[in-house]
């Protein structure tokens, strides 16, 4: 019995060493892709070569890597799914996909890796689609360096760019994403990284997530998406040093947090949304060296938050730098910069002698009633602002910095 290890290691090495390059074109042997998958055995690798391949619903079912040389183009002719992975250990690498069925019944994609492991996806360009790369049940894979390009006009028959879906362990890493639903869209898929990439002008989220643990997100960067970026009931998300800018809208965000707990939001810039963060029913939350510059709302509370910390952020000429529902508060500010902060500093040690209320009345008076924001630069509200930072009625008496930064935070 002490052999089988051994014995099983060198039948994997002799099937590893036996595999071969089979070369499709118009002009070789095998001419269709899917006639190479046919006939390839395991570990095999495909080189496609250059040209345009009108087929859809390849089924690769074995180890094997798709190999493209110099993008060959894989028209799918709006006929369905393009390429499906149910096998382990498949590489698809270079390749052009163009024209992905669409459909109300059936999530048609570009690639779908079903209950696979150890797959790598990389260097693809996916254009004219429905759904791009989806993965479900898949894990220890890995999505690394593609651009993916819609064209949706309707969220109702448009699909999502990148998605996961019970799919674990796995790392997205400097793909670029525009022109879909919500370019990267994970449910119920844990301790995923998402690294480096690019989600812009999408119709909903630049990135989507529910019910989703342990999961990494850093220097993405999410700009001028639909609705922002939606997080929600999820524990333990580290979200670091990404950007999400100009996400307008009347229901826009930069950012919306719904029931996470135990998180760390750090590093972050939100510039020029409507609102950086969105927070509702979120607790236990460390909020550290983000940068809030120009949005309208910097951080709304809309309820139910506890136990937060916002420790040395920048909050840089916000309309309303925070915007609180309650009067209630055990979250704590602490450290900040405040760009509309009027203090002083008599001891010099960089630290404002005079506590900083970031909650302006006029932040509560909108939140009952928005038509008012037109009023937003008028004198009478910076009266009511200034008489209720002086003996606080409506606003939490108890939310303020006591150590307000009279610099910027590094």
């Amino acid at each position: 019995m002490r052999y089988l290890p051994t014995v099983f290691l060198l039948l994997f090495l002799k099937t590893f060493l036996w595999a071969k390059t089979t070369p499709i074109c118009s002009d070789c042997e095998v001419k269709s892709i899917l006639e190479g998958v046919q006939r390839a055995s395991d570990f095999d690798t495909l080189l496609i070569k250059n040209g345009t391949y009108k087929e859809f619903n390849i089924l690769i079912d074995k180890p094997l890597t798709l190999l493209g040389e110099n993008y060959p183009i894989i028209d799918g002719e709006d006929q369905g799914e393009i390429i499906r992975i149910v096998s382990d250990n498949v590489t698809i690498d270079g390749l052009f996909i163009i024209n992905v069925g669409t459909s109300y019944t059936t999530d048609y994609a570009a690639i779908r890796v079903v209950k696979s492991e150890n797959y790598l996806i990389q260097n693809v360009v996916l254009e004219k689609l429905f759904f791009g790369i989806y993965l479900e049940k898949s894990n220890n894979g890995k999505v690394y360096h593609n651009k993916i390009i819609g064209d949706a006009i309707d969220e109702y028959n448009s699909g999502n760019g990148i998605q996961l879906w019970y799919s674990h362990n796995v790392v997205v890493d400097r793909n670029i994403v525009q022109g879909v639903r919500d370019g990267i869209y994970l449910e119920f898929s844990d301790n995923v990284t998402i690294n480096n990439n690019t989600s812009a002008n999408n119709l909903r989220y630049g990135l989507h997530f529910m019910f989703s643990n342990d999961d990494v997100y850093t220097n993405n960067v999410f700009e001028n998406n639909g609705a922002g970026v939606a997080v929600m009931f999820s524990k333990r998300i580290k979200m670091i040093g990404n950007t999400f800018r100009k996400n307008w809208g009347t229901a826009a965000f930069g950012m919306l947090l719904k029931e996470i707990n135990d998180a760390e939001i750090s590093g972050n810039t939100f510039e020029e949304n409507t609102i950086g963060i969105n927070i509702e029913g979120s607790n236990r939350i460390e909020y550290t060296n983000n940068n809030f510059i120009k949005n309208g709302w910097a951080v709304k509370v809309l309820g139910a938050c506890y136990t937060n910390t916002f420790t040395k952020n920048n909050f840089l000429y916000n309309s309303f730098d925070i915007s609180y529902n309650s009067k209630l508060n055990d979250n704590v500010f602490d450290q900040n910069y405040w760009s509309d902060y009027t203090g002083y500093d008599l001891d010099k040690n960089g630290v404002g002698d005079v506590p900083y209320r970031p909650v302006k009345l006029f932040s509560y008076i909108v939140n009952k009633t928005p038509e008012t924001i037109v009023l937003l630069r008028s004198l009478f509200m910076d009266i009511i602002d200034f008489s209720e930072k002086v003996s606080p009625v409506f606003t939490p008496d108890k939310l303020l910095d006591a150590n307000p930064l009279m610099k910027k935070a590094l």
